[in-house]
């Protein structure tokens, strides 16, 4: 699956990532869809007591919303893409949510599924 390919909703968290991150100058923005579509962004937290990656943060604030599964996460960001706590934080409760990890351009680098 390409960026052409992602629907409406799927481009809509992609950006929802991009404008957490620029938001607050992160490295890395994130935002997943839950199952009645509501969405949540977060990005990075790095503080001296307290460190988040922006999809754990996104996952996190999802579930202390109420979300009880999830549909799709983006991840937004110049690294390697999430890393394996991020891809458990969401199969937690999306296991069959498609990941879409993108560069800051909103460019699509990769589609993980499960």
């Amino acid at each position: 699956m390409s960026e052409p390919e992602l629907g409406p909703e799927d481009l809509k968290i992609v950006a929802l990532a991009r404008s957490a991150s620029a938001r607050v100058g992160s490295a890395e923005g994130a935002a997943v869809r839950d199952e009645t579509g509501r969405t949540y962004a977060a990005a990075t937290v790095a503080l001296p007591s307290l460190r988040l990656s922006a999809l754990a943060l996104a996952v996190a604030m999802a579930v202390s919303s109420g979300a009880t599964a999830l549909e799709a996460a983006a991840l937004v960001s110049n690294g390697p893409g999430p890393d394996a706590a991020d891809l458990a934080a969401v199969r937690d409760i999306g296991a069959d949510a498609m990941i879409i990890d993108a560069r800051p351009d909103g460019s699509v680098r990769r589609i993980l599924r499960p």
